[in-house]
């Protein structure tokens, strides 16, 4: 071969190698990251996220590595946030002839309906129980939630409902007016409206992407706990059954047969407000997790569109958050309440 040939050959060789070397490269970089080859902790194992199934089961007692306490028995019904009728009864009923006596569903539309009985013996309204007796009903449904306020053509199903009912038990009740409480409904559900708030932040893979078991991992260290579902971490409550932030990625790479070669390029966390208590700093706690994440695992976080959050702007929404709990508490609706989470839901 001439010197020209050799030469040529020589340098598509070097190029061979050096597009070897760079796919090579290529490869590596986009492999998502691995977890850490340990053995798993006691809070990336047995944690999980508590449901108010746990609470009735456990009565209340620690599982599963933190507190779940059994709900605060309320009624349901409450006049500031419910449709309210009172039905007269001849004579005290039974709890197993009240429940005999309710329709199918327990819905009116979009909005929930409930009876509740005075009991005799412990002079409290609650939903009706079998072996109790009732000398009081009353039958409402609520007039507001995140799909609307209660229109007219729902009141009307509400009394046609009620009344089936008090029929069937031999009751009568006494419906409040249409119109004032259609009015009531559209002025709860506009502050509502005006006073939801759900906050979210997309945390994004700066180089390398993520494999799911790494994220669980990165999660794990900061309390975070799997959820009830594919691709769901929580980071749980330390008053309550309530998750305080949620954290999720793509379901079908948590689900996927190998998941250490599913790539996850980001991840969402979210916040959301009414349904959790003010004194769990869910905010503050929610900034943190989203800025120790980002420093472990090269990310950055954002914004929805994607325009990075620094902590400057988390102030601004921090400040915003105190301003909506005092709105929250002067309306008897603060956050985490029993009234708050069954409206803004």
């Amino acid at each position: 071969m001439s010197p020209l040939q050799l030469g040529l050959a020589a340098a598509g060789g070097a190029l061979l190698l050096a597009m070897l070397a760079y796919y090579l490269w290529l490869a590596g970089k986009n492999k998502p990251r691995q977890p850490d080859a340990v053995l798993p902790s006691a809070n990336e194992s047995f944690h999980r996220e508590p449901t108010l199934d746990d609470a009735a089961l456990s009565g209340g007692v620690e599982d599963v590595g933190f507190a779940i306490p059994v709900p605060e028995k309320k009624p349901g019904l409450d006049a500031l946030i419910d449709v309210i009728a009172p039905v007269a009864l001849d004579a005290a009923v039974s709890g197993d002839a009240v429940l005999a006596a309710l329709p199918p569903t327990r819905r009116v539309g979009s909005k929930p309906f409930a009876v509740e009985g005075l009991n005799t013996e412990t002079q409290r309204w609650e939903a009706a129980l079998p072996g109790q007796r009732y000398s009081q009903l009353q039958a409402g449904v609520q007039l507001a939630n995140r799909s609307g306020a209660l229109n007219d053509i729902e009141f009307s199903e509400f009394v046609m409902k009620a009344q089936g009912f008090c029929d069937t038990l031999g009751g009568t009740p006494d419906f409040p007016d249409m119109r004032r409480e259609v009015s009531r409904a559209r002025e709860l559900d506009q502050f509502a409206s005006d006073h939801d708030a759900q906050i979210g932040f997309m945390l994004r893979a700066r180089r390398s992407a993520w494999s799911p078991s790494y994220v669980q991992q990165m999660a794990a260290r900061q309390g975070f706990v799997p959820g009830s579902m594919a691709g769901r971490m929580v980071l749980p409550g330390t008053s309550g059954p309530v998750p305080v932030i949620s954290l999720s990625f793509d379901t079908q790479a948590a689900l996927a047969e190998d998941v250490s070669q599913s790539a996850l390029r980001e991840l969402n966390m979210s916040l959301d407000v009414p349904q959790v208590e003010r004194a769990e700093r869910a905010f503050a706690r929610m900034c943190e997790a989203a800025l120790a994440l980002a420093k472990e695992m090269d990310g950055i976080v954002t914004d929805d569109a994607g325009v990075p959050l620094p902590p400057e702007a988390m102030e601004v929404i921090f400040a915003d958050l105190e301003q909506l709990y005092d709105t929250l508490d002067r309306r008897e609706l603060s956050a985490g309440s029993v009234l708050a989470r069954r409206l803004f839901s």
